[in-house]
């Protein structure tokens, strides 16, 4: 196992599953869809969980970034090496588009059941709940920063007076599903949270490849914000790291 193939697999994993509960939560004929008042509370826990698997398997070889965000957040509070940077980003990126196919792939027929096109469409990506460039900028951008502002801490974390690194094995995975818990349950209605652009970008490129009836557009107007806010949100996050230090 190497970081590369980690970052691979762990993005995959998140993705795969995170995607797997969208579906679930909205596609019709699902034995998830029953429309209760507690769906978001149901994907908000099935995403911190998605990210706690990827989190787990991909940890012990790559340390687990599973997102551009925080490979960039972490490059530049000084913690990750920049040759490193590009080849972590391409393996979540494919990691991502995979765990979207797969998750396509076995949903298939509850997409062709589905009539409505952007409950498709939002299976995959996210989309505003009330369109405002700036404050769904603002929204991906805080999101991400509380983040990786919280990673950065989890990796620094150590014994007062002593070089001894605190580690918990697979149960430190857990602090961070808790911070992407609570960071769609608390600002996530606004956009749907993606904070990450693999998790976002990826699964909506492959929404415009595989065959889907009824289709809906791109959405170049929305598409870059998940994208270019997790991505400063990750640098905000890494300048105030660096600046408490």
């Amino acid at each position: 196992m190497t970081p590369f193939v980690a970052e691979l697999i762990g993005t995959f994993l998140m993705i795969f599953l995170g995607h797997s509960v969208n579906a679930n939560m909205f596609l019709e004929k699902t034995k998830g869809n029953r429309g209760n008042s507690s769906a978001w509370l149901f994907m908000s826990i099935g995403w911190a969980m998605a990210v706690f698997v990827g989190v787990v398997v991909a940890a012990p070889y790559s340390g687990a970034h599973l997102n551009p965000a925080v490979t960039l957040g972490l490059y530049f509070a000084g913690e990750f090496p920049i040759y490193e940077v590009l080849p972590y980003i391409l393996a979540q990126f494919i990691g991502a588009m995979l765990g979207a196919f797969f998750m396509w792939l076995i949903y298939k027929d509850h997409f062709d059941a589905t009539k409505d096109r952007y409950t498709k469409h939002g299976v995959f990506c996210t989309a505003p709940a009330i369109s405002n460039l700036f404050r769904n900028f603002l929204s991906e951008l805080m999101g991400t920063f509380v983040l990786v502002f919280a990673i950065l801490y989890f990796t620094d974390a150590s014994l007062i007076d002593s070089n001894t690194i605190i580690g918990l094995g697979s149960i430190g995975a857990l602090p961070v599903a808790l911070v992407v818990w609570i960071i769609g349950m608390g600002i996530g209605g606004t956009t749907g949270y993606a904070i990450n652009p693999a998790r976002d970008l990826g699964p909506r490129i492959i929404h415009a490849i595989v065959p889907i009836k009824d289709k809906a557009p791109f959405n170049w107007s929305y598409a870059w914000v998940p994208v270019l806010a997790p991505i400063l949100g990750g640098l905000v996050a890494a300048l105030l790291y660096f600046l408490l230090q």
